[in-house]
């Protein structure tokens, strides 16, 4: 079957099954390798991708259900290529990437945090521990095994931070309150 999908801002289109799975898809036919497969059961989130504005893994997706869809993969996060989303130069600079296996399904959850503003509110009244709480929920879904999530945590909030006038001022340092 002919696929014809957006993936990260172009038009794309591949000759396979439609009951292929979208993390193979994008991997094999696509060669965008950033999109891991962890358990390949939709338990731990290393796949996730961003499908039509939602985060969803990619390994309980069949690619043709992607018809006419838009699809952005951690490769889609940087912006022209070579500007880091804010998500994925905090994970680097608070050390909350560690072997990569989880790192790209982090991401691409994280920056559908921090670009829908999910913890927004929190950081403008100041509350950190509500913040903190926040992203650890809505990271419930991808498991690393490496980190300990701290942060990751802190790296999604210092990425979200940017987008919350006065918000950085109150910051603490990384490594705060859990």
């Amino acid at each position: 079957m002919k696929i014809e999908m957006q993936v990260n801002g172009e038009p794309r289109t591949v000759e396979a099954s439609p009951w292929k799975r979208l993390l193979d898809v994008l991997r094999e036919d696509l060669r965008l390798t950033g999109t891991k497969e962890g358990c390949g059961e939709g338990e731990c989130g290393a796949c996730s991708v961003i499908l039509d504005g939602e985060v969803v893994n990619s390994c309980l997706v069949a690619a043709g259900q992607c018809v006419g869809r838009a699809v952005t993969t951690v490769e889609g996060l940087a912006a022209r290529g070579d500007v880091l989303h804010p998500v994925q130069r905090e994970l680097v600079a608070c050390g909350g990437a560690q072997c990569g296996i989880c790192t790209p399904g982090i991401a691409i959850c994280a920056a559908h945090v921090v670009d829908r503003g999910l913890v927004a509110a929190a950081l403008a009244a100041g509350d950190e521990a509500a913040a903190r709480a926040k992203v650890r929920e809505l990271l419930a879904g991808n498991i690393c095994r490496c980190t300990g999530y701290q942060l990751i945590v802190d790296a999604v909030l210092a990425a979200a931070r940017e987008a919350v006038p006065g918000a950085s001022a109150a910051a603490p340092a990384p490594g705060g309150a859990p």
